[in-house]
């Protein structure tokens, strides 16, 4: 299910379905983000059995990715998924 509601100041699209895509799972270093994204993955994998999962485990606390000596790695990641699931949690 989508929220009908899109965050304003996004302006990626969300997928209208996920069935066959590849979900980016990005865990950041919060405690709590690997075994969030893991749930997710699990019934999202129950959901769209057609969809594919790549993870990005972020490389450096309080650094943007995208600003990282990472940068590269991660664009290539980006390129590969057609949607990102970011989850922070202590």
């Amino acid at each position: 299910e989508v929220d009908p509601v899109a965050p304003r100041g996004l302006t990626a699209e969300r997928p209208a379905d996920l069935a066959g895509k590849t979900i980016g799972l990005y865990h950041i270093w919060k405690r709590a983000s690997k075994p969030l994204l893991e749930v997710l993955e699990k019934e999202l994998a129950r959901r769209y059995p057609t969809a594919k999962f790549a993870w990005y485990q972020e490389t450096q606390m309080n650094q943007p990715e995208a600003e990282s000596v990472n940068r590269d790695k991660f664009e290539g990641w980006l390129k590969e998924v057609d949607t990102v699931i970011v989850a922070y949690g202590d």
